[in-house]
Parts: C-alpha cells; structure tokens; sequence
C-alpha cells in the first residue's frame, strides 16, 4: 500500500541506504519540550515538525520530554520550536 518494505523489512527501492547516509550526514539537536503525555503527543508532534524544510528526521520521546530532530544543515530553532507550538506544545530549549 504505498510502501517501498517488503516482509522481512528490507526496503525493495533500495532507498533506505540513501536514509541512512542522509541521517549520518545530518545535524542532530535535542530539544527540551513540555506538555507530552502519550502517543498522540509524539505523533503531533512528529508530524508537524516534519513538515518543515531541511528536516531529515524527529524522534519524540514522551517520557524524557525530549525531541531530537536531524536536519540537513544548521537547524532553524525558531521554525522547529514554532512547529512544536502549533502542533499544541511548548519547546524550552535545546536539552
């Protein structure tokens, strides 16, 4: 449906190669955020910071109130901690 991962979670187009190096090459920043309780919270959040320009990828940990976000380059604090607010959470920082 759409999905580029066969059974035993390879990646058929061979795109997760192309991810990996991506992700290596990124720049990693974790932030400080407030307001998380459970699964909807990480997936708001994920979803909303993901949408902007230059994001590799978001990981969300609830528990912590920590979200690490790789960008390509230099990450904008002001756009990701914007995304954070509308997605109905406050960043603090970088943690």
């Amino acid at each position: 449906m759409g999905s580029c991962c066969t059974p035993d979670n390879s990646c058929s187009t061979g795109a997760d190669a192309t991810t990996a190096t991506a992700v290596a090459e990124g720049t990693s920043t974790v932030y400080a955020v407030t307001g998380m309780t459970c699964g909807h919270c990480r997936t708001a959040i994920t979803n909303s910071v993901s949408a902007l320009d230059g994001v590799i990828s978001v990981d969300v940990d609830v528990t912590a109130g920590k979200v690490t976000v790789v960008t390509g380059g230099e990450p904008d604090d002001a756009a990701i901690a914007a995304a954070v607010d509308d997605a109905g959470y406050e960043l603090t920082g970088r943690a």
